[in-house]
């Protein structure tokens, strides 16, 4: 096959620039085309080989990520339909979130294909025999079972640890982690961190510390670790964020098992959704999913356009679904791995974000660690900076969102659309640390719309 690139001549970066300033008739390049984003990285209007000091090896396998879907249980025998009616719909993996650990584990999996269906867990409370549940059947079937218990996570969230009969979480963990060999027991609520406001260099730092914390405590982890993590709707950021924190898991993880790997588990973050004109929430998480891909998630549980104000429903789940089958099936995006691979502008950013990320976590190491700055409010306090920058930004306009701050249809009605409450609840309740609030950006003007209808 002819090479096409011979025929023409190389361009310099300073040709290029030359070029652009050309076509700007005076205006001032840096101020007219680089911008500045949150993360203090300068975002330049393009990008060349200069610009790429170092290329790490990120695999990323986009041909292998599985659609997940998210099943929450309450009735059991609905929860089984549900799952085997998604499996059959294009779903390749299943999370189950379950508040109650009198729910049958045994009956709610024996009618699931598990020999090849991936099942994740989000358990809101921690119980060693429900576990072991869990650990039978992987065993018995030879299944992939991830249990995503994530006690620092839920300190972060609730302000308390789980109620265990062990004098410690880490005590209960422990206990498990020697005993079990068939599930993946630990993970990682990053996606807490994204929807409450947090940069992505303070994502990725605070992840890996959050794990860090788990490899100083635990004795033995043999499974991989699950990052459940939110993407936001700044496409290359993202993108480079899944391939930072991917390869600097690595970097440190090798300090305790070299073999030990991560998985991630990613779905849309909640803070840029929004109450009304809720129809672009299906073209925002296509793009956040789409970042996911290429970045390298293992799996991805979409998140349904009204899923903030509608109780979970079939056409939601089908619509969330169908985005990513068509992702995958039509869009050809299972068909190249490493797809970010030689992209300059997204190896520049992966490498300024691992290297702003890995200070910061350095930072932290030196100071007590994340568990010493999450009960001292300092990761708290931090987080709250970011978002109330986000925030003002939103509020004076300088952020969009389509459809709400920005061409806002004025004869939308969403008062008597309400299934559930979307905005922050207030839970008055004794807490040990004061809890990390995800919110949304545009909570306060939805009040202030509502109100009014």
């Amino acid at each position: 096959m002819k090479n096409l690139f011979k025929e023409f001549n190389p361009i310099s970066a300073k040709q290029w620039k030359q070029k652009i300033q050309f076509e700007l008739k005076g205006a001032d390049y840096n101020e007219t085309l680089i911008w500045n984003s949150p993360e203090d990285i300068k975002v330049k209007p393009f990008y060349d080989k200069d610009d790429v000091t170092k290329t790490f090896s990120v695999p990323t396998k986009a041909s292998e990520f599985k659609i997940c879907q998210n099943i929450f249980v309450f009735d059991i025998e609905k929860s089984i339909e549900r799952a085997l009616e998604s499996l059959n719909r294009g779903a390749e993996s299943v999370r189950f979130t379950i508040e109650n650990e009198a729910i049958n584990v045994e009956h709610l999996l024996e009618k699931l294909p598990l020999e090849n269906t991936a099942i994740y867990f989000h358990l809101s409370f921690f119980s060693i025999d429900f576990v072991k549940k869990i650990e039978a059947i992987a065993k018995q079937k030879n299944a992939t079972i991830y249990c995503n218990i994530d006690p620092i996570g839920q300190l972060a969230k609730e302000g308390n640890w789980f109620t265990t009969a062990e004098k410690s979480n880490f005590d209960s963990l422990n206990l498990l982690s020697k005993e079990t060999k068939s599930v993946s027991l630990i993970s990682i609520n990053s996606a807490l961190y994204q929807n409450a406001g947090a940069t992505i260099v303070q994502q990725i730092a605070y992840s890996l510390a959050h794990a860090n914390e788990y490899f100083n405590r635990i004795e033995v982890i043999n499974k991989p670790i699950v990052f459940e993590i939110s993407v936001g709707t700044n496409y290359f950021f993202e993108i480079a964020k899944l391939r930072a924190l991917r390869l600097l898991f690595k970097l440190i993880a090798k300090e305790y098992n070299p073999n030990l790997d991560c998985y991630f588990l990613v779905s849309p973050t909640k803070r840029n959704k929004t109450l009304y004109d809720y129809n672009v929430n299906m073209l925002r998480t296509t793009t956040e999913c789409m970042s996911a891909i290429l970045g390298g998630a293992d799996s991805i549980a979409n998140l349904p356009y009204d899923a903030l104000y509608h109780k979970d429903n079939e056409f939601g789940d089908r619509i969330a679904r169908n985005q990513l089958l068509i992702l995958k099936n039509e869009s050809y995006f299972d068909k190249v791995n490493n797809p970010a691979d030689g992209s300059y502008y997204i190896e520049n950013l992966t490498n300024q974000l691992a290297e702003k990320a890995l200070a910061l976590f350095k930072n932290i190491e030196e100071n007590g660690g994340f568990l010493k700055q999450l009960n001292e409010g300092i990761i708290k306090r931090k987080i709250q900076e970011s978002a109330d920058y986000e925030q003002e930004l939103f509020d004076t306009g300088k952020e969009i969102l389509l459809g709400t701050n920005k061409y806002k249809n004025k004869e939308d009605r969403m008062k008597n659309d309400l299934e559930l409450f979307p905005f922050v609840k207030v839970k008055p309740r004794k807490t040990l640390i004061t809890p990390i609030i995800e919110k949304r950006l545009s909570e306060k003007l939805e009040q202030e719309r509502l109100a009014k209808e």
